[in-house]
Parts: C-alpha cells; structure tokens; sequence
C-alpha cells in the first residue's frame, strides 16, 4: 500500500509539473490577445511598435553661416513631427549634395531632435587666368561656368578645366595642361585661378589619302579645311590639329565628290596620329570613290493647280546627260520652294527622289511638290551678337513670333541681316517648335569688326603722291547707325567730313542722316585755282519695294575758288557763291547675295538740282549699274557701266561742278588725270558728260588659300568729255587752248586683293592702251585699310 502511495504521489506531482507550463502559455496568449485593444492608438512603424521617441520634435540646423536654417529645411525630404526614416535621411542628404550649396553633411539624432550639421561651399570671389597668350582672358571667361559670386564646386572646377583644354586644342595647343588653384580668403570666399600651360603648338605634319583615284592628294588637300604646316602659314590657324575640323574636312571632301558625280562616295575613317615628338599630327583619310554617276531624265510632280509645271520645269538645273551633282539638287529645291511661295503656297514642300541605276550609272531625279502642313514661329533666338542689339537684328527679319511661317521671307531675312555688314557669318536656321504646327528660328551671327580706318596713296607717272584718310563706324555703339569722320590730309586736299546716318528712323523703316563738312582743294596742280567749300545737308530715305529703295536729300553749301594762276583766269574767274540743292539716290538690288554676289544685278540712279535758292543752277545726272555672272566656282565676272552729265540752267556750269575723272574712276589715270585740259597751263578743266565701262574677271592665282589673296584682270573703257562745245569754259571771253576730245580710252591691268589680318589691301596695275596725248596716266596705285 505504501509503494502505491508512492507512485500515486509522484502521479500527482508529474501532473502538477506539466499543467504550470500550459497555465503560463494560456496566460501568455491571453495577454497578447489583449494588447491590440489596448495599445491601439500607438504609433507604429512597419510591422514593429514605436515607441513615442521616434516623432522628430526638432531639427536643428548648425554649421549654416550665408543659407538660411529654413532654407536648408526646405529642401529635406520630411519635417518636424515626422517618424524618424533611415531612408528619407538617405534621400534628404542627397538631396542637400545636389543643391550644390553644401561641401559636406551629416545627420544625426539626439533623443527626439535631429541635428543637420553642415559646411557650406565658399562663394567666388574672383576667377583668373594665368599663363594664357593663345588664348585672351575674354574668350576663356565665355567659356567657363564658373563666375564672380557663384557657388565654388569641385565638380564646376574640373568640367571648366575640361572646357578651357578643349578650346586650346582647338587653337592648336594639343598638349595644354591647366591646374585649377583656390585661395582661401575671409568670409568663405576663395579666388579661383586657373594656372595654364599651353604648350607647343601642334602643327600638321602630313595629310594622306588612301583610296582616291579619281582626284590626287594635293587636288583633295586644296578641298578640306586643315592644311599642312609651312613656314609661310604664320598667320593662319588652318596647320594646328583640330578634331573638329577634322570632322568638318570629311563633309567638305563628300560634298566634292557628290559635286563630281560620285553619288556612292564615302570616307572610310579618318585618323589623326601624333609623333612620337609630340610636334605633329599626321592626318590619313581612308575613302572609297564609286562611280561616277550622269544625270537621267529630271522631272517636276505637283497637284497644287496654281503652280505652272512649264515654269517649274524650267527651274530644274539637274539636266539629263551632265555630270551628277548634288549640289544642283540641292539648289534645284531651293529655287522650286522659292517659285512656290511666291505663287501662295508659303508652307509648300519639295522632295527630290533620285534614282540611281548601278549598271547604267544614271541618275534620274524627280522632284514632287506637295503642300506641307501649316506651321507658325513660336519663337526667334539670336545667337553671337556680343556687340549688335536684338532689335537690330530682329527689324531685318521678314516675319515676326506669331507670324505663319514662309520660307521665301527666311530667305529674305537672312539676305537681309548679311547686307547690314555687321557679321562675319550668318545663319538662319529653324527647328520644330513645342508644338506641332510650332516652328522655333535661330539666327545664328558672328560679329565682326564695323570700324574702319582706311588709308590710301598712289603713285602718278607725273611723281605725285595721293593720300587720304577716312574713319567709319558702319554700327555706332551697336546700334547700327554709321558715323563717319574723313579727313584728307594731302598735299592736294584738306577736308574734313562729318556723317551720321540714323537707319530706324523713329522706330520705323526710314533712314535719316545729317552731314557738316568743309573742304580745301588744292588745284594748282590740276586746274591753277584754290577751292573752299562749307557747308551741311540733311537726308531721308525710305523702300519703294522689297528690292528698292530712295534717298533724297537737301544741302546748303558756300563755294569760294581763290588764288587763281595768271594761266588759270584764262578760262574762270573768281568767285564766292551759295549753293542750295535738292536730290534723291533710287537704289534696285537684284543681287543673289548682298556681300560677296555671284550672280543678278543691281542699279544706282542720281540726280541732284541746284537752284532752290542760292545762285547756283544746274541739273546733274549719274547713274551706276553693275551685274556679275559665275563662270566656274573659280571665275567671276562682273561689269559696272557708270555714267553722268551736267547741265546748267540759265548759266554756265561751275568748273568745281564738273566731273573730274581718274584715279579709282577710270583706272590707268591718275586723278582728274583724263578729260578736257587747258595745253597751256596743263590744268585739268573738269567734264560735263562721261561714260566708263568696267569689265573685271577674277581667276585663281594657285596661291595657297589660307593667304587669302585674291587676284583679278580688268579692263576700263570710256569717254570724258563736255557736251557744250560753244561758251564750254565758265563764259569768260579770254582765248582757252583746250583740248576736249570725246575720245574712247581704254585701259586694262591687274589687281591684286589681299584680306590681311591688320585689314584690306589692293594694288591695281594697270596701262593705258588708248589714250590722248595731253591725258596723264598712272601705273601704280595702292590703297589699304585696318578695322577696328
């Protein structure tokens, strides 16, 4: 009984032991059933409780001494009374470093705070540049991105140390290095000084072609812009290493070959090797020509029923059995959208399809006109005109924002912009807009210099020396008026000369100007007489037509001829006199292109009437007219007729009057050098009517292109002479042994152009072939001009 007593205890005992565990998981689950309802309202975070500690009471700010402590808020991803987030710390420092105002910042936490501790960048004080000659301080200031009073980055400094190492390459200076320095001064401010070592220049040492069969490497070196290094090519950059002119002579080298009829021409690659020196690059184009391609039947497909097809067919240039060349393409576009804007159809668009037969090697090419959606200019950005104001720029062009777009009238622009001779280059190009129907334009120019200080002397087969100075600003303080101060100072003349010419009259298209000028002539060589004159006049000039446009003009001037020779009051008297006159210029440009024309023409008609008070009367006619034809891409034709005529008007015509005629007038004379002349005393007597014809060709003189030196035949053909032959000599009733031939003369020569660095220099040469006896030649005359 006792043993079972036993077991029976130990029963129990076992049971006890095993219920407690079960009584503490019962109590344990009930307990964890009951928090929810409990805690409820407790903020969490995930699937983890937060405590209340982790609710960002504050955020403290330190470090800041310029930045506002708001200001460095506002640009944290949370705020105060937020839950704290590792992640949006993450995002909230980088969003701190991508401001660019911040060198270094940490956050941390102190109980319910959150501190941001940070050191800001310093500001630039001053950016300078050390060690450059190549290279003027103000290009590289364009260049940088970092500025006085902008925020110092290491990022900045090292892309404006890339940007200032790729403009000296492309001056040539492959080697360049540049160490960016920082000098701390107080305040957080630092100077930045870019140290620069340019280097040697890095020339071209050889360019090589490999594939050409159709054209020889010196023919292909004449085409592309890099030239080899000579000692004579100082003055031009074209012989230094530059990647992105290597780039630009691949396309001139396509054009040429497209021009040739080389429709499957194409450069292989292009490599540029540097010696082992590294002096030089050697530069090898790797091509393959194709054949050579001829024209096929050419062709024009429209619906549009206004356009002619007649009209337009005769406007096609690519003509069947020529020469392939894309360039006639090109040009052929060009002159049918031009026809079809002006018949209505503004928006108007021309697609060339050529069609190249491989076996044949024909090329025929339709062009299908359609009409293409309407588009309107959204905006007009004017690019490089670091001197030029917008608006005079904008007043040139032919539409305005808002405006539908016309691509005749961007022509116009452009041609427009290119003959106010501000620019070096203009480029007027279009891009789509925000919208579909929206089309944005960029005028794209390079200034160039306006002032100019021309200086000019020749050499008479009489030894007499001819000067003349003349200073013009053609775009007064960007405005595009012309001022103009000349002074002669020759032994022959004094005058001086005042003009300004306002071309936006009252914000309009009308051009206004004023003149003061006074004037000492010493004739005693030409004619035995002295000649003053004082006086000013006023102008205004407005368009007749796109083409065309009128000047008149009104001047008041006093005349005085004084210290007459004993041989000279043969034939005119003394005299103090006021002259008041009225006039007006009609210009017509038909030009292609205002600048450099290659083709059309353009006309010039004077006259001016004096008598309008004053008393002096006469009428005085001159007319000018010039045309150019392009008989290659190297020959240039142009010729110029100019011709005038004087008549008084109850009175004889003033010797000062005249028409003296000479010099760059009528070239192989020296001044008045040709016309009527008194053989006793060897006086030039001044003409009543002449006529010079000019015939120039200019041709390729083989010089090497970077001289830029151009080089012309010409021949001048005229007569000088009075149409009066009764009373002819200014009334006076003492015997003139004149001579007063209506002879032709002829002359013909050589000039010689050169666009040097300080500015234009001209020497003609010339020999006169028919001439009279008592006229006086010259040889020799040379003028020239710097820019400023």
């Amino acid at each position: 009984m006792r043993r079972m007593t036993r077991m029976t205890d130990m029963r129990n005992s076992l049971q006890t032991t095993m219920m407690l565990p079960l009584a503490c998981a019962f109590s344990l689950v009930s307990a964890t059933l009951w928090v929810p309802a409990v805690h409820a309202a407790e903020p969490t975070f995930g699937s983890f409780q937060l405590a209340a500690n982790d609710v960002i009471s504050s955020i403290v700010v330190e470090g800041n001494q310029r930045i506002e402590a708001e200001t460095v808020r506002s640009y944290m991803i949370f705020k105060q009374g937020d839950v704290y987030d590792d992640a949006k710390v993450d995002q909230s420092l980088k969003a701190l470093f991508g401001t660019g105002l911040f060198a270094d910042v940490t956050i941390r936490r102190e109980g319910n705070r959150l501190i941001v501790a940070i050191a800001e960048n310093p500001v630039i004080n001053r950016v300078a540049f050390e060690g450059n000659s190549a290279v003027n301080d103000e290009a590289l200031e364009t260049e940088v991105q970092l500025k006085p009073r902008t925020i110092y980055t290491r990022a900045k400094v090292q892309g404006d140390v890339q940007r200032i190492v790729d403009v000296m390459r492309r001056s040539g200076r492959f080697s360049a290095t540049v160490e960016p320095k920082v000098i701390q001064l107080p305040q957080n401010r630092v100077d930045l000084v870019f140290e620069i070592d340019e280097g040697p220049v890095t020339k071209i040492g050889g360019i090589n072609f490999i594939g050409n069969q159709e054209f020889s490497d010196g023919r292909l070196r004449e085409i592309i812009a890099t030239a080899e290094s000579a000692w004579w090519k100082f003055l031009s950059s074209s012989d230094n290493y530059d990647p992105d002119r290597l780039a630009f002579d691949r396309e001139l080298l396509r054009r040429h070959y497209l021009s040739e009829g080389f429709a499957d021409f194409q450069v292989v690659s292009a490599v540029a090797d540097l010696s082992r020196d590294g002096e030089e690059f050697f530069i090898t184009f790797t091509v393959e020509e194709g054949e050579q391609y001829t024209f096929g039947p050419s062709e024009v497909t429209t619906e549009l029923d206004k356009l002619d097809i007649e009209k337009l067919n005769s406007l096609i240039l690519t003509v069947e059995g020529d020469t392939y060349d894309a360039g006639l393409i090109d040009k052929t576009v060009d002159a049918l959208t031009f026809e079809a804007g002006t018949k209505g159809y503004a928006f108007s668009e021309v697609r060339p399809r050529v069609r190249r037969d491989k076996e044949t090697l024909i090329a025929a090419v339709t062009y299908r006109i359609t009409e293409g959606p309407r588009a309107y200019v959204e905006r007009i950005n004017i690019d490089g005109n670091l001197r030029t104001l917008d608006r005079v720029i904008r007043r040139e062009m032919r539409m305005a924002e808002g405006d539908a777009f016309n691509r005749v009238l961007l022509e116009r622009s452009e041609k427009s912009i290119r003959a106010l001779g501000f620019f070096a280059s203009v480029e007027v190009t279009e891009e789509p807009g925000s919208a579909p129907d929206q089309t944005v334009i960029n005028v794209a120019v390079q200034e160039q210099s306006t002032g100019e200080l021309s200086l000019g002397f020749g050499f008479s087969s009489a030894d007499s020396a001819l000067a003349d100075i003349s200073l013009t600003e053609r775009n007064f303080m960007g405005k595009g008026q012309l001022l103009r101060l000349r002074l002669a100072l020759s032994g022959t003349s004094q005058q001086i000369d005042l003009r300004f010419t306002e071309p936006y009259f009252l914000g309009r298209d009308l051009v206004a100007g004023v003149d003061l000028f006074g004037v000492e002539n010493d004739f005693q060589d030409e004619s035995g007489f002295d000649e003053r004159v004082t006086g000013f006049g006023f102008r205004f000039g407005f368009p007749l037509s796109e083409n065309g446009r009128i000047l008149t003009r009104y001047a008041l001037r006093r005349e005085e001829i004084t210290n007459l020779t004993t041989a000279a009051q043969a034939f005119i008297l003394p005299r103090d006199e006021i002259k008041s006159s009225v006039g007006y210029t009609y210009y017509l440009d038909r030009r292609n292109d205002p600048v450099e024309p290659t083709g059309g023409w353009d006309l010039e008609i004077d006259q001016e009437f004096a008598g309008v008070g004053g008393s002096v009367r006469y009428v005085r006619n001159e007319i000018i007219a010039r045309t150019y034809y392009e008989i290659t891409e190297e020959f240039l034709a142009s010729l110029r007729l100019k011709a005038g005529s004087i008549e008084g008007i109850g009175q004889d015509v003033n010797i000062s009057d005249r028409f003296f005629i000479g010099g760059s007038d009528f070239r192989g004379f020296e001044r008045s050098g040709v016309g009527p002349r008194d053989l006793v005393s060897d006086n030039a007597l001044g003409a009543q009517a002449f006529a010079v014809a000019s015939a120039e060709v200019t041709f390729p003189n083989f010089l090497p292109e970077a001289l830029d030196i151009t080089t012309s035949l010409f021949s001048d053909v005229g007569v000088v002479g009075t149409a009066d032959q009764t009373d002819r000599f200014f009334g006076n009733a003492q015997t003139v042994d004149a001579e007063d031939d209506l002879a032709p003369r002829v002359t013909a020569g050589i000039s010689i152009y050169w666009q040097s660095p300080f500015g234009p220099v001209r020497v003609d040469l010339s020999q006169a072939i028919k001439k009279e006896e008592y006229d006086k030649t010259e040889a020799f005359r040379f003028s020239a001009g710097t820019r400023f």
